[in-house]
């Protein structure tokens, strides 16, 4: 018996398996296309604001006696301020920290991505909306050393804290997760 005919039947390559096709990274990039184009655009039109907003009104316009824009009369205005914490203002001060937080999160994504499905188009929605909320933050805290925000409503004697384009791609785009992640059907058992 030669050594080639020597070889056990089961460890034989099946006639019948689907042979393993190169896939090349613009094909891996392409299936990620709808996370890319989205996180650009959130960026895009993070940054494009912020630029107008710092080239329109002085740093920091809080009310219109400041200069802020007044869009409706005691509900919502456009103003400049500048916020070193995260949402809310927590952990004001700390913008080298969260900068850090914000560049290991995207590798995080990165790192996970086959666990967090992002080859499907509704997660990769929101996560479109989430890199591209994070990255115009942390640009903003490499070149300001805090993040420009200037939505701001009043409701009544409440004013929710100002934000931004990007805290919205963040908040829409978590959201979304939390939603799609709770109407997923839950994996079979395995069976014994």
């Amino acid at each position: 018996m030669s050594p080639a005919s020597a070889t056990p039947p089961d460890t034989q390559p099946s006639q019948t398996a689907t042979p393993q096709v190169a896939v090349s990274r613009w094909q891996r990039l392409h299936a990620y296309q709808l996370l890319w184009w989205l996180s650009l655009g959130v960026f895009v039109a993070d940054q494009l604001s912020k630029a107008w907003i710092s080239a329109t009104l002085p740093f920091p316009t809080y009310d219109p006696s400041d200069g802020a824009i007044t869009v409706i009369d005691g509900f919502f205005y456009i103003t400049h301020v500048g916020n070193t914490g995260a949402a809310w203002s927590l952990f004001a001060g700390q913008t080298t920290m969260l900068a850090l937080l914000a560049v290991i999160t995207l590798g995080g994504i990165y790192y996970w991505r086959s666990a967090l499905e992002l080859k499907k188009r509704p997660i990769q929605f929101a996560f479109g909306l989430l890199c591209g909320g994070i990255i115009g933050n942390l640009v903003d805290r490499v070149i300001h050393g805090h993040v420009i925000d200037f939505f701001d409503f009043h409701f009544g004697d409440y004013i929710y804290p100002t934000f931004n384009i990007a805290d919205a791609g963040i908040c829409v785009g978590v959201i979304i997760y939390l939603i799609y992640s709770f109407r997923q059907p839950a994996p079979p058992e395995p069976v014994e």
